[in-house]
């Protein structure tokens, strides 16, 4: 697998090297993953205690969502230029993040990979960087 992913992302004739977001599909692909993220939250029952921590109003949510991203799968850095670091774990201490809010993220999150991004190999990259984020996002047992 590491040599599988080294492969693609050296650097190009350009000199630019290839990231998870242009692997993926770059802009629309991220778009299409993270609003389908929240799409499944608001549509299945085993993501009901989660959608229940959100706002009714997603609109806000699944902009920032994507702009994190997009700079998470290597893309364009929209989430830092607009609000700065990140900081996830202190932006959702408001939140009380147990292992069911983690695993309802994840369940919506792997659903989402699978619709939205066509190679396994690289829903397997990207779900393997996501649960250790996702575990991170605890702050209750």
């Amino acid at each position: 697998m590491t040599d599988w992913l080294a492969s693609l992302t050296q650097k190009q004739a350009n000199d630019k090297p290839t990231s998870l977001y242009d692997l993926i599909g770059g802009k629309d692909t991220t778009y299409k993953l993270c609003h389908r993220f929240y799409d499944i939250m608001q549509s299945d029952p085993k993501a009901s205690e989660l959608l229940a921590i959100h706002q009714a109003d997603l609109t806000q949510t699944r902009q920032k969502f994507y702009e994190f991203m997009s700079g998470w799968l290597g893309g364009p850095p929209l989430f830092e230029q607009k609000y700065g670091h990140p900081r996830l774990r202190a932006r959702h201490l408001h939140a009380k993040i147990n292992q069911q809010m983690i695993n309802q993220w994840l369940y919506c999150m792997n659903q989402a990979l699978e619709d939205c991004v066509a190679d396994s190999r690289l829903r397997q990259v990207i779900w393997q960087n996501l649960v250790p984020l996702a575990q991170h996002m605890k702050n209750q047992d």
